[in-house]
């Protein structure tokens, strides 16, 4: 019986097709248990950032919807979707977090028009870094 040739561009194929699957696996997860708790995630990212000056707000609450429908929406928004609004920070660190990466790009972007907001302060990387520190329990080990 003859051995099957297994070329070196094969098993580098299948060895990135297999990496992507990883990743989209990874990402749905995330973004399932994102909007599964999406009250809890909110409450705590709101108070975050407040605790970390990055925000001044005059209604906590209102905040806090604000984000609880993000993550709400950002399961139902498709690759391209989020890959446009992360593409001005997607270099920010070395393995983002996809969540993290929107949701900072949100708060940088969008939420500074929040009428809520008086203002927001701190780098790119401060947001990034306050806001993952929060969505880093999402990530599979």
């Amino acid at each position: 019986m003859a051995k099957a040739h297994i070329s070196a561009n094969s098993a580098t194929d299948k060895t990135i097709r297999s990496i992507d699957r990883k990743r989209e696996q990874e990402r749905r997860f995330m973004l399932h248990k994102a909007k599964e708790n999406a009250d809890e995630l909110a409450a705590k990212l709101v108070q975050r950032l407040i605790d970390k000056g990055i925000v001044e707000t005059t209604s906590v609450q209102s905040l806090h919807d604000t984000f609880e429908e993000q993550l709400k929406k950002l399961a139902n928004l498709d690759e391209f979707e989020i890959q446009l609004k992360v593409a001005p920070i997607r270099t920010l660190v070395p393995d983002p977090n996809i969540i993290t990466l929107y949701l900072t790009q949100f708060i940088i972007e969008d939420l500074i028009n929040h009428s809520a907001i008086q203002d927001i302060y701190g780098e790119d990387l401060n947001i990034y870094l306050a806001t993952d520190s929060i969505f880093k329990i999402l990530r599979p080990e």
